[in-house]
């Protein structure tokens, strides 16, 4: 190190990269970038299905995904669909069943070609936080309640949004219950090319961040 005027400047040697470790470095952050860009939706938007006699449908999906819950159902074999949901949003909290997302996604299948007898809607209380995992618990809960034992179950949902409530249902639900995911494509943009499209990017973005939270600092209550 050396001084200048009287001290007020300083020189000082330091360490720096290469030309090539420059290189290197950039070429990496791009095989990073590019990797995220082809690997980051078919991992949130995962589908993997159990052999399983329910079929549970997430309330809040829009129209084409219960128009694929319909398809699922029918050609699935499944014996009865499920669907769960807490409080619609917006409502300001619970009032009553019938104003939960899982009565608004039952009437939407049923109208949609699912007989009513085969549709049964298990709604949740909470509205405020963590809404997937408390809608698998008031599944399971609504399970127990009637004695029902079950292997596996096959859970619908859309888009990226499937491996979040992959996880979620599976730690609501232990390790005695096979839960399969089944991922339903947003019609409005290409999943392969998903940053094109402004809901391709805020929905990846959005889930990517709501799974790293999910997986890592998420701690259901014991009880």
């Amino acid at each position: 190190m050396t001084q200048s005027f009287y001290g007020i400047l300083v020189r000082k040697e330091r360490w720096g990269l290469s030309g090539w470790a420059r290189l290197v470095v950039g070429v990496t952050v791009l095989l990073v970038g590019w990797l995220f860009l082809m690997e980051i939706h078919p991992f949130l938007a995962v589908t993997h299905r159990e052999n399983a006699k329910i079929l549970v449908v997430e309330g809040w999906v829009d129209q084409y995904a219960i128009n694929a819950a319909v398809k699922e159902f029918k050609s699935g074999h499944y014996e009865k669909i499920l669907v769960t949901g807490g409080p619609v949003v917006g409502s300001g909290g619970y009032s009553n069943d019938f104003m939960t997302e899982a009565s608004v996604g039952a009437d939407l299948l049923i109208k949609t070609g699912i007989p009513a007898e085969c549709v049964q809607m298990v709604p949740s209380r909470v509205w405020n936080q963590n809404r997937t995992y408390y809608s698998a618990v008031a599944l399971r809960d609504w399970f127990s309640r009637h004695n029902m034992q079950f292997p596996s179950v096959n859970v619908l949902t859309e888009e990226a949004h499937a491996r979040r409530t992959w996880l979620l249902f599976q730690e609501a639900f232990g390790r005695g219950v096979r839960v399969g995911i089944i991922s339903v494509p947003n019609p409005d943009y290409d999943e392969s090319h998903w940053w094109r499209y402004s809901d391709g990017v805020r929905d990846i973005i959005d889930e990517a961040i709501a799974y790293v939270y999910a997986k890592f600092f998420f701690w259901p209550p014991k009880s």
